[in-house]
């Protein structure tokens, strides 16, 4: 798979382009980590949401088979108490919605506690979404290639192995 490694300069670009998609102001926002720090507090810095919340989603690599894998249900190891985003319209923040189980997830965990989401992530790869004509509501780019951000350079395990 092709790698692109994006500097910080296009970083600030694609945040640039993601402020003026929005069509209306989000009352909170909920931040997928660990991908979606960065991008979640460069938006929520820009944007001026103060009701800042985190959700911590995985899923089970122990099943068999890679496409059974990424079928897997999701664990939430940390999500917010229900009555903070109860009513609110939320904004969930990730970096990359690469097959969008993360976003989906988190997505319809934030309606079904009756918030009003919107997923927001700065790359978008068509080509490995699981979910048919459903994308991300709001993106900067569009990519067929393994992203890596400034942030994840020479930090941590081998980036390649995240499944994005």
């Amino acid at each position: 798979m092709r790698r692109e490694l994006i500097p910080w300069e296009e970083v600030n670009r694609l945040i640039d382009h993601l402020i003026v998609q929005f069509d209306h102001e989000f009352d909170a926002m909920v931040i997928i980590t660990r991908g979606g720090i960065v991008p979640g507090g460069m938006l929520a810095e820009a944007m001026g949401i103060t009701h800042i919340l985190t959700a911590a989603v995985d899923f089970p690599a122990e099943v068999e088979g890679e496409r059974s894998k990424l079928l897997a249900w999701p664990q939430f190891i940390q999500f917010p108490d229900p009555d903070k985003i109860s009513g609110r319209r939320v904004l969930v923040v990730d970096d990359v919605w690469g097959s969008g189980r993360h976003s989906t997830a988190v997505k319809n965990r934030v309606s079904a506690a009756g918030g009003m989401p919107s997923t927001c992530v700065l790359h978008f790869n068509p080509h490995r979404n699981l979910f048919g004509n459903t994308r991300p509501d709001y993106f900067a780019a569009s990519t067929d290639a393994f992203i890596v951000y400034p942030w994840e350079l020479q930090r941590g395990n081998d980036r390649m192995l995240r499944d994005y």
